[in-house]
């Protein structure tokens, strides 16, 4: 049986967690933001953890893991 690939994207965006969550980029960050507020750009600082529906997809993309 041939190996699954990683998808290129999911390597480059997300990281998984020891505990096995999917920590991730906050998006609206690169271009417009004179049209954000401070306290919109302030929060989306770092990286925010995925929702449960949502590392279960881009897992799913990594079959082997992201390491």
């Amino acid at each position: 049986m041939p190996k699954m690939k990683t998808k290129s994207s999911v390597k480059k965006r997300f990281k998984i967690t020891a505990t096995g969550k999917v920590l991730a980029g906050p998006g609206k960050k690169r271009h417009n933001l004179s049209a954000r507020s401070q306290k919109a750009k302030r929060t989306n600082r770092g990286s925010q953890t995925l929702t449960h529906a949502d590392g279960l997809t881009v897992k799913q993309w990594a079959p082997y893991g992201l390491g």
